[in-house]
């Protein structure tokens, strides 16, 4: 593949210790292209997980037609919308030959044809998360990503490697569903949390209750004297 500066790179070099979101799009697709990168967009501007730092993003085209210069000027347009530290130097676009193009579509699974009446790419939409070895970990479906998911996403890739107490904790109660694309509640998990803060709230309500009870009697005692 080439990037976006014309230089030829590999994808294994982007895969450096961190998850990693895979888009396939082209960059001059009239429509639906369009939708899934502000999708991504969208979801990223609201994660606290920073492109280039937790994670990186690699952008590539489809169309073997579509050069160097046509992906840069869509990272400019893409990193400035972004607008954080470290958006330029984490998130690729690349170009690529007719070979290499099918062989990482046919690893991820992605479809894509040209249509000859409407001379445009009649293709799927939708983004997929890779572990740090290159493992396709994670696929979300169409055009809207729940920054919630695309979070969970990462951190299951990421091994918990850049996890939270907090996502630690959404994982119990969340279950990646690989038919819809997006996380669901565990109910059960839910309930054995609420289970516990229910019997931890009681354990402190009687303590409470304790110590007024005693604190009552000392002062009656003291009364009393």
């Amino acid at each position: 593949f080439k990037d976006e500066q014309g230089r030829d790179v590999r994808l294994g070099q982007f895969f450096n210790g961190k998850p990693v979101v895979l888009s396939l799009v082209y960059y001059q697709c009239p429509m639906l292209c369009n939708q899934v990168m502000n999708g991504m967009l969208g979801s990223f501007r609201q994660i606290s997980f920073n492109v280039g730092e937790q994670f990186e993003v690699v952008t590539v085209s489809f169309d073997s037609h579509e050069t160097p210069a046509l992906a840069a000027a869509k990272k400019q347009t893409y990193v400035a919308g972004y607008n954080r530290a470290n958006g330029a130097a984490g998130w690729h676009f690349l170009t690529g030959d007719d070979a290499n193009i099918k062989r990482l579509a046919d690893a991820v699974g992605f479809r894509y044809t040209w249509d000859e009446q409407t001379k445009q790419f009649a293709h799927a939409s939708g983004i997929m998360i890779a572990t740090p070895e290159g493992k396709l970990s994670r696929y979300f479906y169409g055009i809207d990503y729940p920054p919630k998911d695309l979070r969970l996403g990462l951190v299951e890739a990421s091994a918990n490697k850049i996890a939270t107490p907090v996502d630690a904790l959404m994982l119990y109660c969340y279950h990646y569903d690989p038919s819809t694309g997006k996380y669901g509640v565990v109910v059960m998990n839910v309930m054995r949390i609420a289970g516990v803060i229910t019997i931890i709230s009681i354990v402190g309500l009687l303590f409470l209750l304790r110590r007024i009870g005693k604190r009552n009697r000392l002062v009656a005692s003291e009364a009393r004297s």
